[in-house]
């Protein structure tokens, strides 16, 4: 097992890891910036280390400053969480040089999957069903480019192949805007990625975002842990999460879960890591492999019983996976609320002291956050404070907690969007389950 984890990111996640750590007698080492002095996890780490300003790009997206920071406290392995660097190759390759482990997939597969041309070729090699696309970059050829449309239909979506996050992408509905939307996306790709390379795919008119969660070993092992949907989402990023994903077509889901399984095994893959999804009409469609922990890994953890995080130290430590794909099964229903510091309305940031704070508690209810009374959201980093997740025997039953959890969850202080999630968790459409990914848009513009 390994001795000493340095923990490079902040928040409810760095909190998760040490947690995990703790359980398994591994030594944690927090970094932090000089705004991040108080975070929950500092005060509770065996060893602490300022590693910068305020400032994100000096701090924690400072590679030299990181692996110093291990250095200097004798660290065996790094843990990335996610965001940040958690899907940075070079780091990933840098923290190996230097004679660290680093928590998560090779830097050669970080890469693979983290082009998203590459990785949906690798899926199709692997038997993983993609969307219909372009099979490559797209050249400069305008006849070509016209012809690549046509065959793949409107509308079609240009894409940055170095592009996440909801950026590089452009949607184009007639042949006439074709030409410029490809330019334009190319060009706003170099801009943001420093990669002009893009691709075409089908657009999907009303699709589900649907994803599978996997963890492999570095004995070949990989099994997958169900499904999640992450159809809820404003400007493509996720709000409310659920494990498994209502309503599946079962033969489809049975196959697809089978196929990430293998695909895991084909491109010797390791650590925890996710496929994500487009989800219509009984159909399955990739769009790409996020390499790390998720965000919403605790719904997963609550309908499995299977402890990602920790399977993660423990594939790092070198050790084969503890559970086999025979042992996972599905046991009740889960929601995650991600709990932002924003107004409910206008989505503004709302940073700031947190006066009071009551998480909620009961049967099935998990409480993910590093506030405290007192503590103080800084404005520099994302705004998220924490994720409420509550479990049930079914999906109705965990619904009705999370509902109970909402209303009694208490920050004071600090705007936060509970409101929002209140409203979510009593939509009728919501409730009946199976939303696409577009309904969130248009119940906020309504």
């Amino acid at each position: 097992m390994l001795d000493k984890v340095l923990i490079a990111n902040r928040g409810e996640i760095a909190l998760r890891i040490l947690r995990a750590c703790k359980e398994l007698g591994i030594k944690t080492v927090a970094v932090h910036s000089k705004a991040d002095r108080e975070l929950m996890h500092v005060r509770l780490a065996d060893e602490a280390v300022c590693i910068g300003p305020a400032s994100s790009a000096q701090s924690y997206l400072n590679i030299p400053s990181l692996i110093s920071a291990a250095e200097v406290t004798d660290a065996s392995a790094i843990h990335p969480g996610y965001g940040f660097l958690s899907e940075n190759a070079d780091f990933a390759e840098q923290v190996e040089r230097s004679g660290f482990t680093f928590i998560g997939p090779r830097a050669e597969t970080i890469r693979l999957m983290g082009d998203k041309v590459s990785a949906i070729e690798a899926m199709k090699k692997a038997g993983v069903p993609t969307v219909p696309g372009s099979d490559g970059p797209l050249g400069d050829d305008e006849g070509e480019l016209l012809a690549t449309a046509r065959r793949i239909g409107y509308p079609v979506i240009i894409k940055a192949a170095a592009g996440g996050g909801g950026r590089g992408m452009r949607v184009v509905h007639t042949e006439a805007h074709l030409i410029s939307a490809v330019t334009v996306t190319r060009t706003e790709a170099h801009s943001a990625f420093g990669d002009g390379t893009v691709y075409m795919e089908k657009f999907l008119e009303k699709p589900r975002h649907v994803e599978v969660q996997v963890l492999a070993d570095s004995q070949g092992n990989a099994i997958h842990l169900y499904d999640r949907d992450c159809s809820l989402q404003r400007r493509h990023q996720k709000v409310l999460e659920e494990a498994p994903a209502p309503g599946l077509d079962p033969d489809a889901r049975a196959k697809v879960l089978e196929a990430c399984r293998e695909a895991c095994v084909e491109i010797g893959y390791r650590g925890a890591g996710t496929f994500e999804f487009l989800y219509e009409d009984g159909e399955f469609f990739f769009i790409e492999m996020n390499t790390r922990v998720q965000v919403e890994h605790p719904v997963t953890e609550m309908v499995t019983g299977v402890d990602i995080v920790r399977e993660q130290l423990r594939i790092a430590s070198g050790l084969p996976l503890s559970i086999r794909q025979e042992d996972v099964e599905l046991n009740g229903h889960a929601f995650e609320c991600r709990i932002n510091a924003e107004d409910p309305r206008t989505f503004m940031p709302s940073p700031g002291k947190v006066t009071l704070y009551h998480p909620p508690g009961g049967l099935g209810v998990r409480m993910d956050s590093h506030l405290y009374t007192g503590y103080t959201v800084p404005p520099h980093y994302d705004s998220l404070i924490g994720k409420l997740i509550t479990w049930g025997a079914d999906r109705e039953t965990s619904l009705t907690r999370m509902r109970n959890a909402l209303d009694e969850l208490l920050v004071e202080g600090i705007k936060t969007n509970t409101d929002l999630h209140k409203d979510l968790v009593r939509d009728g459409y919501f409730q009946q389950g199976g939303v696409n990914i577009h309904y969130l848009e248009k119940k906020l513009a309504q």
